[in-house]
């Protein structure tokens, strides 16, 4: 698995949006917040309100060739998603990977942009950042947390311990400890890659799962598809990010989501820790997904390793 470069100040980044429009009232300070990291933000049409295709900031085509054109020049280091909410998995049969695979750069983004990172690490074989992204998250100021982890992403060095805010432990939900590599992200985008020439590929891996306004019982349809694809049972171990706005439909008769986290997943005999601030949340932490990592379900400890 490649390492992409590092970022550096002045470094020259695309700022793409390959699912739902951004509100176009949020552009210039999204610009401004990545400027504020030290980077040089260059947006894409799919950025702009004339490139709106209905729920989507571009159609298909558009939002594909800003993605490809912003790894296929030279002059851009890294790739920065504006926002997520819906569509990167319909341009995937659009992306020439082999290209992409050939030009490897910090690629962040989180969300609906996880049928990317899926893509990215399987097919093109590189680390990506599933990480806050501008229009969505710190176009105006946010905490230390988030923007500390961020930067760690960014500019590195990857390696240490991933570390919840103050007062928030990470919780164990079955016992050992695993190493392997990072994957997952959203699950609704996983669950929706299997069948697909982009299915999520967990042998070995520490798969991180988060989600946001979805029903226990949906939550519990998703888990039930990876689970009967094979997903935990082949996997290393299993960490359990935020689960936003995610209430039962009718809490008197609904499981919670604990016991459907206990009941789907801990049978498969890995260790898992759940409560990992990351996702759609603030403070959020940034997970390089494709890097070497290690996760203590006994002492609630979750470290990035040397590439």
């Amino acid at each position: 698995m490649i390492l992409p470069n590092p970022l550096y100040p002045g470094a020259r980044v695309a700022l793409v949006n390959t699912s739902s429009a951004a509100d176009p009232r949020r552009l210039p300070a999204a610009l401004d917040a990545v400027k504020a990291l030290g980077l040089v933000p260059t947006p894409y049409p799919s950025c702009y309100a004339a490139s709106r295709h209905g729920y989507l900031a571009a159609d298909d085509a558009q939002r594909a060739k800003d993605l490809q054109d912003a790894f296929a020049d030279d002059t851009i280091a890294g790739v920065l998603c504006l926002r997520g909410g819906y569509g990167a998995h319909r341009i995937l049969p659009l992306l020439d990977l082999d290209a992409i695979a050939r030009r490897p750069k910090p690629f962040v983004g989180y969300s609906d942009v996880t049928a990317l990172h899926t893509a990215f690490q399987q097919s093109c074989g590189f680390v990506t950042f599933h990480a806050p992204m501008p229009a969505s998250d710190y176009y105006e100021p946010v905490d230390e947390v988030t923007l500390s982890q961020l930067r760690r992403c960014l500019f590195g060095p990857l390696s240490g311990p991933v570390e919840n805010p103050a007062g928030q432990p990470l919780v164990p939900l079955a016992p050992g400890s695993a190493t392997g590599r990072l994957c997952g992200g959203n699950l609704s985008l996983l669950a929706a890659s299997l069948g697909t020439p982009w299915e999520i590929d967990t042998r070995g891996k520490l798969l991180f799962l988060e989600d946001v306004g979805e029903k226990v019982y949906r939550i519990d349809g998703m888990l039930t598809q990876l689970r009967n694809a094979g997903k935990f049972r082949d996997c290393a171990g299993v960490i359990l990010g935020e689960w936003t706005d995610c209430p039962p439909e009718d809490p008197e008769r609904s499981l919670t989501l604990e016991v459907v986290f206990r009941e789907l997943i801990v049978p498969a005999g890995k260790p898992v820790l759940s409560g990992l601030s990351c996702g759609h949340t603030l403070p959020t932490l940034s997970l390089p997904l494709g890097a070497m990592a290690a996760m203590d379900a006994d002492t609630g400890r979750l470290e990035v390793l040397p590439q």
